[in-house]
């Protein structure tokens, strides 16, 4: 490893990865030895067509050669901005009718709690055990594991946690809640999936008692589980939507949705109720722009469903205890983890990338880019089977 890596850039971790890049394109990540890692994490669900796909690429350097940042979100009428807002909408419900752009899905959870605070007038939150929103203090605020956040409080106050899935913690959903807000499915506890009817029966109480329901689809979204975002598999629509990662095909992006009359509550009392310098970047809205009409148009969502069905079918092992997740946001559960680890280190010297999850360590995540073809599943579950046979073997 690169030592002026550990020297001067800040880490995340004391055991970071350290691959040396030179290049990735398509499905594969290519080290600075010439090697070649087929890639099954897609940069953390972010990489939706895979590395440097001609498609954005060229949207991008078609705006930076017209402009790059002209002003502050919000004062300018930009083209490309607006034109990835107007294709958001006309692929949601009709009351999710406005869009706010960010820089990331983390600044889009700050902005939609600050919405339903300001729509409601409370400002009780309710979260769910094990949820992960991002790492800023309001985000923090909302994840459900308190081992990741007890150094940094005090975090915001009024938040409260409900368990996923369970129907009868409803009943802590009050006239003094503003919001619930959900992953539709939850990422870091091991890509949970919603069952039937509990995302409905979350909708009615927060309509019983006047709060908001918002759901994050930072990662499960833009056709990862094989339509636009997951919640449209179930018969619900949230107040508040959030999306990101892989919107923007690779490219830092998020952005919050909700009706136009709750939007413009940001608007005035006080004015400039969320601002951003570089939200909404032309440059990086030309690749949303360029991402979601790929994914619109070329048929890909189509192709999920029997995506998943290979990859469940090639990982049969007596250690794999099951595979959580719906589409291509699929995790392979061993008994510990630290089997996971060997595992996930294992398939790396032999040119997989696989990952972790944050708050389920037992869990390997397969996450690949959506346009990835059955053979290069076939060949990444392969390896991931000769990684886990080396690994008991030894």
């Amino acid at each position: 490893m690169n030592p002026d890596y550990l020297q001067f850039q800040a880490q995340t971790s004391l055991h970071p990865m350290g691959l040396d890049i030179a290049s990735a394109k398509g499905n594969y990540i290519y080290d600075k030895q010439g090697k070649a890692y087929l890639d099954f994490v897609a940069g953390v669900s972010a990489n939706s067509l895979g590395h440097s796909p001609k498609v954005v690429q060229d949207a991008m350097v078609a705006q930076m050669n017209q402009y790059t940042h002209v002003m502050v979100y919000g004062e300018f009428v930009q083209d490309i901005p607006l034109a990835l807002s107007k294709l958001l909408v006309e692929n949601l419900p009709e009351s999710l009718n406005m869009v706010y752009l960010t820089n990331s899905g983390t600044e889009a959870i700050e902005g939609s709690l600050k919405l339903a605070k300001r729509v409601t007038g409370r400002f009780e939150i309710i979260s769910a055990r094990y949820a992960y929103h991002g790492n800023s203090q309001g985000s923090m605020s909302i994840n459900g594991q308190e081992s990741t956040k007890s150094a940094f409080r005090p975090l915001v106050p009024g938040t409260k946690f409900i368990q996923f899935n369970n129907i009868d913690d409803l009943d802590k959903i009050t006239c003094e809640t503003a919001a619930v807000i959900l992953e539709t499915i939850q990422g870091s506890a091991g890509f949970v999936v919603p069952e039937v009817g509990y995302l409905q029966a979350v909708k009615e109480r927060c309509e019983e008692v006047g709060a908001l329901l918002i759901l994050d689809e930072i990662q499960s979204g833009v056709g990862r589980t094989g339509k636009l975002f997951e919640f449209m598999h179930h018969d619900v629509v949230p107040d508040i939507f959030i999306t990101g990662k892989g919107l923007g095909g690779g490219m830092p992006i998020g952005a919050f949705i909700s009706s136009k009359e709750n939007m413009m509550q940001l608007v005035e009392n006080p004015k400039l109720g969320h601002i951003t310098t570089f939200g909404g970047h032309p440059v990086i809205a030309a690749a949303g722009y360029a991402t979601l009409k790929e994914v619109l148009a070329s048929g890909l969502m189509s192709e999920i469903a029997a995506k998943e069905q290979c990859i469940r079918e090639k990982l049969v092992h007596p250690a794999i205890q099951s595979i959580r997740g719906k589409g291509l946001m699929l995790a392979a559960m061993v008994e510990t983890p630290e089997l996971a680890t060997q595992i996930i280190l294992k398939a790396l010297d032999k040119g997989l990338i696989l990952f972790w999850l944050l708050f389920e360590g037992r869990a390997i995540r397969i996450t690949p880019p959506l346009n990835i073809n059955i053979q290069e599943l076939e060949k990444g579950c392969d390896i991931l089977l000769e990684s886990i046979n080396e690994v008991i073997n030894t």
